[in-house]
């Protein structure tokens, strides 16, 4: 069994409630094992015997069938999620600024965003602060209070990365490490 780390996109938010006790139920009557649900933002770990190309489709279907939406997710191993999270250089907690990690299925638009995030523009006279951690993830960071008026907020929050990215905070993807890994030393 492998374990994993899936990130939903857009889950009890815009109209789109799930709950955690509903959406493990579902997942486990698809097949998913050891289901953990983490926050209510849309963070699961499991275990499967599949592939993770296998582990999105199956998921998606399965909320597509059971809760009625047009599902994405992104699924990473545990022990890669844990490589994202060491690999980020900044701080999980800090006052002045909050800590994200973009995710992304499609390291195509993950390029595309991290181009257009580094380049300085009137919004973002500096460019945004943005570090790669991998072809499925970017670092960035928001003034504390200030997350969603960021110009890379605004920017990969547009419908054209819609099915393909999501967003966590350091300190959520710290809290999937553990439940994932902890689901791989069992």
């Amino acid at each position: 069994m492998n374990s994993y780390a899936v990130f939903l996109r857009g889950v009890n938010v815009g109209g789109i409630t799930i709950r955690m006790a509903e959406l493990k139920s579902a997942l486990k009557s698809c097949g998913f094992s050891a289901v953990t649900t983490l926050l209510a933002s849309g963070n699961v770990a499991l275990l499967s015997d599949l592939g993770p190309a296998k582990v999105k489709s199956r998921f998606e279907e399965c909320l597509r069938e059971s809760f009625g939406y047009d599902a994405w997710v992104v699924v990473l191993t545990a022990a890669r999620v844990a490589e994202i999270v060491d690999a980020c250089t900044y701080p999980a907690d800090d006052k002045s600024t909050h800590t994200y990690i973009t995710l992304s299925s499609d390291p195509a638009m993950l390029d595309e965003l991290f181009e257009a995030g580094s380049k300085p523009d009137g919004a973002n006279p500096d460019g945004a602060s943005l570090h790669r951690l991998g072809p499925e993830a970017l670092a960035w960071l928001a003034p504390a209070g200030g997350t969603l008026e960021s110009p890379f907020s605004k920017l990969s929050s547009k419908p054209r990365y819609k099915s393909s990215t999501t967003t966590r905070n350091l300190r959520t993807m710290i809290k999937v490490r553990d439940a994932a890994g902890a689901l791989g030393e069992s």
